[in-house]
């Protein structure tokens, strides 16, 4: 998945503002978010399962029974600084789900198997969103 220059900068620019012990912008947070979101959405398409990262934004991804209605029965959701450190590496799903950080239910609701998204060191060797090394 292409997540374009500016998603790409946002994403480096958030991991950087936490790496330094700062809050990140807003805007920047929503905007790696949701670069983060779709690149999952990328390389795991289905609807089986729900991500959630409120307030910024939401996917369906995993193949497998889909769901339509109400509380999906596969559902993972995590805070938006949480989900960006989990989706570039710099906390393990492991890591965040044993201390609470992320909250998941249902047995298609690991997402492990598609983590890293991508990683800081893919801006210097020019791979996209969604492109990481795993």
């Amino acid at each position: 998945m292409s997540g374009g220059p500016g998603k790409s900068a946002a994403i480096l620019t958030v991991t950087g503002e936490l790496a330094a012990g700062r809050t990140p912008d807003a805007s920047d947070l929503a905007a790696a978010v949701r670069t983060l979101l779709r690149a999952l959405s990328a390389a795991a398409p289905g609807r089986s399962v729900e991500v959630r990262v409120p307030p910024f934004g939401a996917v369906q991804c995993v193949d497998g029974p889909r769901h339509t209605r109400g509380t999906p029965p596969n559902l993972v959701e995590a805070d938006p600084v949480t989900w960006v450190e989990v989706a570039t590496g710099q906390v393990s799903w492991a890591t965040a789900v044993a201390t609470g950080r992320v909250q998941l239910s249902g047995g298609r609701a690991d997402l492990s198997a598609y983590l890293p998204l991508w990683a800081p060191g893919d801006a210097e060797s020019g791979r996209d969103v969604g492109h990481s090394r795993r």
